[in-house]
């Protein structure tokens, strides 16, 4: 009997395997022969046909069983690679075969040696010869009755890494398929029926080693669906989780709210309105909210926030409002010091370069960071603005029963844990975001959180008009900036990088590129100087100082600066509602979001607003990408589209949830995504604790470890 099973068998012990692949195979994420059986492919390639020469054709995949004429070697003069050509030849014809820096393969692939050969059928621009480009091989004989692993058949091809190709990993699976596997089966047999999925024996060879496509993916729906399965267990199990905690309850007056609306200069929108309904009855419960705001940028999200936190200070409780900047804290605070000052609420704002309070009588006042302190301790301070590091810092709150978080999509574990500590009543948590959430991913990643969205723009705005502009077309630009201007509107223009690079001797083809970017310095030296003299100028970027960044954006604010030059240090929590030009130079140097984001900064009153967009990239990528923020009417088009574009793995960035790459792919699939919740639901109802699937209960907590939603 075996001492171990393969569920905690090192890959060292499996014959086979040799020890340095091992390093390789860490990198992976693989160190155990489970990681190995479990390391599902990305994709597969169909060689299963074995055609002649004569029948190939340019682009196809295909396999040829071929006897190799002659092979020779030799260093290209161009790019300096080493390149093995091979004449193969078989009954109907010959055809050359080209690897590029493989030296070894001229001493396997001798002369006279019969193999199979699968790849890509290439065709020369030149001459118009197809050829066999970087194939496969694999040594066959014309006496030998054995299966292939690398041709002939569905090729599995997995994420790789340097020194290790698909090949290679396939090599390794194999006699790791030869233990006693002892993987147990999660998912049971009813649901197995139910969605005609094969059990986890089966599965784990057939994903590997399939004999048709069909059950290659078969195979892959499983593992897909084990994945969301156990998510959707996971983030239902955090809702009854938080059913189950105390909160205070916050008993709204309706008609203070109603009265209090009618005193804001502007009129909600219906999806405003709704949103704050749902925000009220959720803290009227006695349970926490565990709520998400999604607004696009200046749909108006902020006022809402405020509203929940207006009300629950006139139920006699605290609440904190956390921004991710201070930029972004001092902004919230002036909105709502704004918005409230004919209401009887003491704000105070606490951040790492100032302290500050507004009083019921509308009187302000600056505070050490002691009296601050104090302040939140006795209660005097009803709503507190701050930083993400307010809950870090030792502070204790008197009555704290809300807690809103700007710019962050959920609450990590240690935030809730550091608010929850030694108290009877959790407070209710609210999230806002400017960042939509496509559906697909709020009902498997999100489906811990209840979700209102804000998805209209407040009634006075006017869509931004976007365009991608060719440099040949610069100067028109600038003089639409100079016509805004002139009519007391304000510009702004991002660049991605602070100052130029410092380079000596010959450069490279990347520290070419890196030199024609735009940077700040560079460019507020030009248009302070020459193309906008006539107007006032300022930068803003990271390296200056909290209180310089300060001082040049209240001089913005107030319009003492027309034009301003930044980096990414503007994208997010910066209202100026005078500005209406946004220019971003290299715009193919960052993300759609991003770029949404700095959109989002102009557009924010009456005035017609532009966002122009100068790119260096010319790939079809960039101008896809684009082509996407200039037609996307609104950031939950845009999310959608960036989703569809590069996937939810690279989307939300797969380090930040710790899903594996089938369930980031699956979760694109909306109805394998409901089979998992509904089940997963049924799975729960009969069976809380999970007491009757030991295999599930065990499998779970791991999992939970694995993944990470902060």
């Amino acid at each position: 009997m075996r001492d171990m099973t393969s569920r905690s068998k090192n890959l060292s012990d499996i014959r086979g395997i040799q020890t340095r692949f091992l390093p390789k195979l860490k990198k992976l994420g693989i160190e155990t022969v489970k990681d190995l059986l479990l390391y599902i492919p990305i994709r597969y390639e169909d060689f299963s046909k074995i055609y002649t020469i004569e029948d190939l054709i340019p682009n196809q995949e295909a396999t040829i069983t071929a006897e190799v004429l002659s092979i020779q070697s030799r260093n290209t003069w161009k790019r300096n690679l080493y390149l093995v050509e091979a004449e193969l030849q078989d009954t109907t014809g010959t055809i050359r075969a080209t690897w590029f820096n493989q030296p070894y393969i001229k001493n396997i692939l001798a002369p006279g040696r019969r193999a199979n050969f699968a790849g890509k059928v290439t065709q020369s621009k030149k001459t118009g010869e197809i050829y066999l480009s970087n194939p496969t091989y694999e040594l066959v004989s014309e006496h030998m009755n054995h299966e292939t692993r690398h041709t002939g058949r569905i090729i599995p091809i997995y994420k790789e890494t340097k020194g290790l190709t698909s090949k290679g990993i396939r090599f390794l699976i194999q006699p790791a398929l030869k233990e006693e596997i002892d993987i147990p089966d999660i998912i049971p047999n009813s649901i197995q029926k139910t969605l005609e999925l094969p059990d986890v024996q089966t599965a784990i060879q057939t994903v590997h080693f399939p004999d048709t496509i069909e059950d290659a993916l078969s195979a892959k729906r499983r593992f897909a669906f084990e994945d969301l399965f156990l998510l959707q267990i996971v983030t239902l199990r955090e809702r009854m989780k938080i059913a189950a905690k105390k909160a205070h309850s916050i008993q709204t007056d309706i008609s203070f709210i109603k009265s209090l609306l009618e005193t804001l200069p502007f009129e909600l929108t219906e999806s405003q309105k709704r949103s704050l309904w749902e925000i009220i009855k959720d803290i009227e419960r006695e349970f926490p909210m565990n709520r998400l705001l999604e607004g696009d940028v200046g749909s108006g999200k902020t006022v809402i926030a405020g509203i929940a936190a207006l009300a629950t200070s006139k139920s006699g409780f605290q609440s904190v409002l956390m921004a991710p900047t201070e930029i972004l804290a001092q902004q919230h605070y002036r909105t709502l010091t704004t918005l409230f000052k004919e209401q009887e609420v003491n704000i105070l704002l606490l951040t790492g370069s100032e302290a500050r309070m507004r009083y019921d009588s509308d009187l302000e006042s600056i505070l050490t960071k002691s009296e601050a302190k104090k302040a939140i301790e006795n209660g005097s301070a009803s709503i507190i603005i701050g930083t993400h590091a307010l809950i870090q810092k030792g502070i204790t709150f008197k009555h704290l029963a809300l807690v809103i978080v700007d710019e962050q999509h959920r609450f990590g574990v240690e935030q809730r844990a550091t608010l929850e500590r030694e108290k009877t009543f959790a407070p209710h948590f609210l999230s806002m975001t400017a960042t939509p959430i496509p559906r697909t991913l709020s009902l498997t990643l999100f489906g811990d959180l209840d979700i209102s969205l804000i998805t209209e723009l407040p009634k006075n705005r006017k869509p931004i008009i976007t365009k991608a502009i060719p440099d040949t077309e610069r100067t028109t630009a600038y003089n639409q900036i100079r016509a805004e201007i002139k009519k007391g509107r304000q510009a702004f223009v991002i660049c991605p990088r602070i100052k130029p690079t410092e380079t000596e001797g010959p450069l490279s083809a990347r520290e070419e590129q890196m030199l024609s970017i735009k940077t700040v310095t560079e460019e507020y030296e030009k248009l302070s100087k020459h193309v906008f003299k006539e107007f006032a100028v300022g930068m803003v970027h990271g390296k200056l100082t909290p209180k310089e960044k300060e001082q040049i954006m209240k001089s913005f604010a107030k319009n003492e600066i027309q034009i301003l030059i930044a980096t990414s240090v503007v994208e997010v929590g910066v209202d100026i509602p005078n500005a209406t030009i946004m220019m971003i130079e290299g715009a193919d140097r960052f993300g759609l979001a991003q770029l949404h984001q700095f959109r989002g900064r102009v557009g924010r009153a009456e005035h017609q607003s532009y966002c122009f967009l100068f790119s260096q990239g010319n790939s079809d990528a960039t101008k896809k990408r684009l082509k996407a923020i200039v037609e996307a009417k609104n950031g939950f088009e845009l999310a959608e589209y960036d989703l569809r574009l590069r996937g939810p793995g690279e989307f939300l960035g797969t380090s930040q949830t710790g899903m594996p790459d089938i369930a980031m792919k699956a979760i694109q699939n909306p109805d394998l995504v409901k089979e998992a919740r509904t089940l997963a639901y049924k799975t729960l109802k009969s069976n809380p604790t999970l007491s009757e699937n030991s295999a599930l209960k065990e499998r779970l907590i791991q999992f939970e470890k694995e993944i990470h939603f902060e």
